[in-house]
């Protein structure tokens, strides 16, 4: 393979303030999935129309150089809603099976830092829809006083849509018209969810009682297709009821059964039970079996709201429910009340004491205390005051007031919670009440506790000890600032024994945390405090953490490594390194910012580091140092990168800027190496010839003799007359130039995605597919369809219509040019229509060929379909020519049809399709009846020759 290469500078001349081609993003919103209908509207928003479940692909083309990068966002309906937390960052937005919740206005936005970005949005409209819902209401009146009833039954038809749906009635297989039945009325109701059909059945009569069918349409938008329902309406109709054999609440003991009857009393048709819980879903371990509920073994986390839902599209749901409730209990404590009225914190003979139980339990109002002295079961009494629910206290609280206490009643006092009847196990406190037992707390942090210091990662231990008081209460730790959580995310944490511990601290940890007792387990008295400081030491916070430095050599370059925060804040030691060696140079001052001035030279390229250390570590600033030139930028916004050269080949324009062209030495030139499937196809070095790279400017390079349809990597660095930059790489890829809507000398090869703009017709049974020998089905049929396309290439693509299953004969597949707008173009003089010469090539192999037509559709009032050309049965294994003229009369597409035969051996495939301007060449009429490809091509010699010998013969008879 032999490249050629061609290297000039743009003749684009610099913006100002010398940013040259350097330009701001532009973008452009493009689909390629499974669009229903794409418009403009009224405001000029595009519109894109898919179905529920199909595929949506949206394609930001973007411009701008350096390149932008593309941010796909969502808003939920209207400008005005916020962004979607989530954001793609990517120029390809694809969602599988799109839902009704995902349309919405999509915006894309390319940004590169230069100016404004710029900003796209496009509306995707889901279309759907669901399955109605018939329900069936009756009202029953008194006419006339008490002479006859009259009963008139309402049949309500819902259903959710996009875009809105029509309704049709029957009953039966009939269709109901308001206008020939006095009996029926037909209405859309006002304040109902969705959209809503009434048929009103006006004082039922004997024909009235049959089937009636809710039709609804959407009139094939999407191919969507119709939806119904149909509900039997009969003597017997009637709403649904049923009852639970439960009361409201269910209270039950941990692992106990529970089975629940919902039984229907009465409904015609018969209703459909469900059972719900809320606001949760049904247990995993639940059983419905018909009507009834079973839970086995139930734990706490199976309480909650149950219903029962009966259910028969007639009237209302019947709806039953109740709140299980399973017993919990735990967490018993006690609280120890000197006599409050006294403000005393110590038990003294003579005043009162109030003793305090609670206990955590579900349901809280059905636990039941009961209090023991000595262990003897105390009673009301003159002394002893039993509280079932102390007023005073936190619901659920039972209390035992002494009043004016006497030696008497100094013992051991026990409170026992339990649930009478229950197989939860009762808990129980005991208080020792004396005069030694009972005493103040007293709140103490060790010496040197005050402030506990501890490195970021590490593990600190907060201690606040109870030194003194009986009986001991647990401690009680939360952050001194209001606003702040324990790093547990709890306001509060207890500890038993005072010691707080944290494990990988980090410095917003750091702060002031309070101990206090808590006022349970203890005397019921004034919180004792305490604070201690928290200090999370770090190492120093540089920068900048990585900065390249770029410059000419044997220029003076100074480094700068910035300490922005540092705790402790002493520093302790700063050192520079090159490459992993240490740098001699003077102590410098720990005071200052770190600074290293030196002259750059070839030998001093590399990477250095200032390293900034205090106790609690060493920070680094690194610094890649060099004179190489900084790498080149490629300009993806070429206008026609693409030129068709001479039989299979193409050129490229590849074209490019260099990034701080003057930061480093003089470049002189670029390496440029052209690689497929990483191995080296050329690699050349290209001299600019003394003229130097300008900011912004655009470097141009053709490469040349490309193949058909192959892409390359290309890759790129510029040379300096010290160093050489690092490689830059991009893909080049073969695409076919987009030159519609106006006819073109372009041939397309359907060698690009985009298929040059052709599109695929919604109307047909099925879609024709671009293949190339490649992305054949190894199980295809082997006796049909072109082995390669046209040119004999295997990675060459082209358009086929696969007649295997499920293809039956008959079917169509058709597709369709893009709309060409001939208004502009006059004819020749006299004439106001102009010739178009339509060429192609075709591929008809197989015993079961059905039929390939060309169609010549014009747009008018509407399209009109003109079959100008068709070819039927097995042509041979060659790829065949086909031209002809057209003379439309308005705008036009070319429509390909394939049409299938009896059975599978039946693929046909087209390539090398081509819409010019003006008639058809004369050569070309001769070359047509050539066949293309393989031993049978005749020469035009050979044609010529037969022509003359036919033409002396006619003479001479």
């Amino acid at each position: 393979m032999e490249l050629y290469w061609v290297l000039f500078f743009s003749s684009l001349s610099p913006l100002a303030g010398g940013q040259g081609v350097y330009a701001p993003a532009n973008a452009q919103i493009v689909h390629s999935g499974a669009a229903c209908n794409v418009k403009d509207d009224n405001i000029s928003e595009r519109i894109y129309t898919i179905k529920e479940g199909d595929t949506l692909v949206l394609q930001c083309i973007v411009k701008g150089h350096p390149r932008p990068q593309v941010r796909w966002t969502k808003t939920a309906g209207s400008a005005s809603d916020k962004f979607q937390e989530t954001s793609i960052y990517n120029e390809t937005l694809r969602i599988e099976g799109i839902q009704r919740v995902q349309g919405g206005r999509y915006y894309c936005k390319a940004d590169n830092g230069i100016g404004v970005a710029a900003i796209r949005s496009i509306r995707v409209d889901v279309q759907y829809l669901d399955t109605p819902v018939l329900t069936v209401h009756q009202t029953i009146s008194d006419v006339r006083g008490s002479y006859y009833q009259e009963k008139t039954v309402f049949l309500r038809c819902t259903v959710n849509s996009n875009p809105p749906v029509r309704f049709i009635w029957k009953r039966g297989t009939t269709l109901i018209e308001q206008s020939k039945d006095n009996g029926v009325d037909i209405y859309e109701p006002l304040y109902t969810q969705g959209e809503t059909k009434v048929l009103k059945l006006k004082n039922l009569r004997p024909k009235d009682f049959a089937d009636y069918t809710c039709q609804v349409s959407v009139r094939n938008v999407c191919n969507i297709v119709d939806k119904s329902v149909t509900f039997r309406l009969t003597n017997a109709t009637a709403p649904p009821m049923i009852r639970l054999a439960v009361n409201d609440t269910v209270v039950v003991d941990p692992g106990q059964d529970v089975n629940i009857n919902c039984e229907v009393t009465s409904g015609y048709p018969p209703p459909t039970i469900t059972w719900s819980r809320y606001p949760d879903p049904l247990p995993l371990s639940a059983q419905v079996r018909g009507s009834t509920l079973m839970l086995r073994a139930v734990t706490p986390s199976d309480a909650g709201f149950y219903n029962c839902s009966a259910v028969n599209n007639v009237g209302n749901p019947a709806r039953k429910n109740f709140n299980l409730v399973v017993r919990t209990m735990s967490n018993l404590t006690f609280q120890i009340t000197p006599d409050s009225n006294k403000d005393s914190e110590t038990i003294q003979m003579g005043r009162d004491l109030k003793l305090s139980c609670h206990v955590d339990a579900t349901p809280q109002d059905k636990v039941n205390y009961t209090w023991y002295k000595n262990g003897a079961l105390v009673y009301n009494s003159e002394s002893l005051i039993l509280l079932r629910s102390d007023p005073d206290m936190a619901p659920g609280t039972s209390s035992l007031e002494i009043v004016d206490m006497k030696f008497r009643d100094l013992a051991t006092y026990s409170c026992v919670a339990n649930f009478p009847g229950s197989r939860v196990p009762e808990l129980r406190v005991d208080v020792n009440i004396s005069q030694n037992s009972v005493s103040p707390p007293m709140l103490s942090v060790p010496p040197g506790g005050q402030t506990v210091v501890a490195r970021e990662g590490g593990t600190a231990e907060l201690v606040c000890l109870v030194v003194d008081g009986k009986p001991r209460p647990p401690i009680l730790w939360s952050r001194l600032e209001k606003d702040l959580l324990m790093p547990s995310g709890q306001p509060l944490v207890e500890t038993p024994n005072g010691r707080l511990r944290l494990k990988n601290v980090s410095r917003d940890m750091m702060g002031s945390y309070r101990c206090q007792t808590a006022p349970y387990n203890g005397l019921n008295i004034k919180r004792r405090e305490a604070q201690v400081q928290l200090n999370v030491q770090y190492p120093p916070i540089l920068d900048p953490v990585f900065q390249d430095v770029r410059s000419r050599n044997y220029q003076m370059v100074t480094l700068r490594c910035a300490v922005l925060r540092s705790n402790p804040p002493r520093l302790n030691d700063i050192r520079w390194l090159r490459n992993g060696d240490f740098v001699r140079m003077p102590m410098p001052d720990l005071k200052e910012t770190p600074e290293l001035k030196f002259k750059l030279e070839p030998t001093s390229n590399g990477t250095y580091e200032c390293r900034v250390s205090n106790s609690a570590g060493t920070s680094t600033c690194t610094f890649n140092v060099s004179a190489q030139p900084y790498n080149a930028e490629f300009y993806f916004d070429t206008p026609n990168p693409v030129r068709i050269l001479k039989g299979n080949n193409y050129s490229y324009n590849l074209q490019w800027t260099q990034k701080d062209p003057e930061a480093t030495d003089r470049i002189i030139g670029y390496w440029v190496n052209v690689r497929k499937n990483k191995a080296n196809l050329m690699s050349k070095q290209i001299d600019l010839r003394g003229k130097e790279p300008e900011k912004g400017v655009l470097i141009s390079h053709v490469i040349s003799d490309l193949r058909i349809p192959l892409s390359y990597e290309v890759r790129l660095a510029p040379i300096t007359t010290y160093s050489t930059g690092e490689f830059v790489s991009r893909i080049i890829q073969y695409s076919e130039p987009y030159t519609y809507p106006r006819p073109s000398d372009h041939v397309c090869g359907f060698e690009d995605a985009r298929i040059c703009g052709f599109t695929q017709d919604r109307t047909d049974v099925f879609d024709w597919t671009r293949q190339n020998h490649l992305t054949q089905n190894p199980k295809r049929s082997a006796n049909t369809g072109p082995e390669t396309d046209r040119s004999g290439t295997k990675e060459g693509y082209y358009m086929y219509i696969e007649a295997s299953r499920p293809r039956v004969q008959w079917d169509k597949a058709r597709l369709l040019s893009p709309l060409f707008n001939v208004t502009s173009v006059k004819g020749p003089k006299g004439s106001g229509r102009v010739a178009y010469c339509v060429s192609f090539y075709y591929h008809m192999k197989g015993k079961h060929i059905g039929t390939l037509n060309v169609l010549l559709r014009v747009k008018s009032i509407a399209f009109v379909d003109t079959v100008i050309w068709t070819k039927s049965g097995h042509q041979g294994p060659e790829w065949r020519k086909a031209f002809f003229d057209i003379t439309p009369n308005g705008p036009f597409q070319i429509v390909f049809e394939g049409v299938r035969g009896q059975s599978f051996e039946g693929d046909i495939a087209i390539d090398d399709v081509s819409i010019t301007l003006g008639k058809c060449k004369q050569e070309n009429t001769v070359a047509s009846a050539v066949l293309i490809g393989g031993s049978h091509s005749l020469s035009l010699t050979w044609w010529l020759t037969v022509g003359l010998a036919f033409a002396l013969l006619l003479l001479y008879r």
